[in-house]
């Protein structure tokens, strides 16, 4: 690695074998008796919130976190924003990092909320007449009016948020981190924020994002880091490592299956298929049903890989049970090609009863619709589940990325493009 001091280096950021561990007591006494046993006796147990991290992040380079909850990513930034010290490991840094984390951290709630602006301006190394010069800008941006000379603990979360994006994003910021915080504004206010960041990102600022949205982190992603357990699971492309991680979500296999591997359950019959799947196809589930093949066919019923805009298909699934008294239902998921889901539905949402199916018993479930997307590259995943406890769907067999196909027709804007009926009216005055 190339040293983080330096002058060529193009890294923001760089972790190596980073770990952090809490101490665990079961009683608030045993932190005495543990102080006095002088470690001839353990009165607590360690957590490992994060387990030999490395990585590193370049300079102008958008890096998505995702995981689930518990896996490490709020630890993650905090460690890199200096809040927490590892336990092992090391984290450096270039240039001036500007968080926001949870909600409350670094605002004093009895300051109002121009007080906690300029505070934070001094905390980022700026003057006084720095944030002068900035301050209408910071506010303009927060719109939350009178509020903003009023103590910041009678403000709503989504005001907080406000105010808070909008002072991390005006101090000239090297680092940008924000950890899920996005989540509590509206959805007008969240698009005004990610316009926001497309602009520090042409500036060449690097930024961190924590979110529960995989289409945020598709789109607006260069990277992804999938954390599970404290430990870095992938580093990958934002596609991949979403892929990876919707299978880590639906199911205990600890690896996941491909399009070559096939299924453990398989009939013995060879899957076949008129369409070209595509090589990254990620494959998982319990395997107590499978998908034998599915693809577009036109109307009349020729197999499709290149579809026309506007023209009506079928999406035909075929599945196979290999066990007796499965009800299961059947989905489908539409993504682009940076892996954004665009659209996708179940026989469940759309009233289709699959019944009880018997051992070996096959079924054939067929979609049909108008081909609205606009012209392009698509990516198709489709899946079969059944209901397990309190309605949470169990994954038989899911295939992500089964096959790719294209979109041809007129050049469109956007990702839907609806029939339209066009009209105009003229007159002479």
């Amino acid at each position: 690695m190339t040293p983080l001091d330096s002058p060529s280096t193009d890294i923001a950021i760089s972790v190596r074998n980073l770990s952090k561990t809490y101490r665990l007591f079961g009683h608030p006494g045993d932190r005495i008796r543990q102080f006095f046993s002088l470690g001839l006796k353990q009165y607590h147990r360690e957590f490992a919130a994060l387990s030999d991290v490395s990585f590193d992040i370049r300079k102008g380079e958008t890096v998505g976190i995702i995981g689930r909850n518990g896996s490490g990513k709020s630890t993650l930034l905090q460690l890199i924003c200096g809040i927490l010290k590892p336990t092992q490991g090391s984290v450096s840094v270039r240039g001036r990092v500007s968080a926001l984390l949870e909600l409350g951290a670094g605002f004093n709630p009895e300051f109002t909320g121009r007080e906690n602006v300029f505070f934070q301006g001094t905390l980022m190394g700026l003057t006084r007449g720095q944030m002068e010069a900035r301050f209408d800008e910071i506010a303009s941006f927060a719109d939350i009016g009178e509020f903003m000379d009023q103590p910041v603990r009678v403000y709503s979360s989504g005001m907080f948020v406000r105010l808070a994006f909008a002072a991390a994003t005006h101090v000239d910021p090297d680092i940008l981190v924000v950890d899920e915080a996005l989540a509590v504004g509206d959805a007008a206010f969240q698009s005004k924020c990610m316009n926001r960041i497309r602009q520090l990102q042409a500036r060449g600022i690097s930024v961190l994002l924590v979110s529960h949205d995989l289409n945020q982190i598709a789109a607006h992603c260069d990277r992804a880091f999938l954390l599970d357990h404290g430990r870095l699971l992938q580093s990958s492309s934002p596609k991949s490592a979403i892929d990876e991680y919707r299978r880590v979500l639906n199911t205990r296999a600890p690896v996941p299956r491909t399009a070559a591997q096939g299924s453990a359950n398989t009939s013995g019959r060879q899957a076949t298929s008129l369409h070209q799947r595509d090589s990254s196809e990620v494959r998982y589930g319990s395997f107590d049903a499978e998908i034998l093949e599915a693809g577009w066919f036109d109307e009349n019923l020729n197999a499709a890989q290149i579809l026309s805009h506007g023209q009506r298909y079928a999406l035909k699934i075929r599945l196979l049970s290999h066990c007796a008294g499965l009800r299961p239902f059947v989905s489908y998921v539409i993504k682009d090609a940076k892996g954004m889901v665009v659209c996708g539905t179940n026989t469940l949402i759309e009233g289709l009863d699959l019944g009880v199916l018997s051992c070996n018993e096959e079924a054939v479930i067929t979609f049909s619709l108008p081909m609205l997307l606009t012209p392009g590259t698509w990516l198709l995943s489709v899946g079969v589940q059944g209901t397990g406890i309190e309605d949470n769907p169990v994954a038989y067999d899911h295939r992500t990325d089964y096959l790719t196909f294209q979109v041809t027709g007129p050049l469109r804007h956007g990702q839907f493009s609806p029939p339209l009926a066009l009209q105009i009216e003229k007159s002479v005055c």
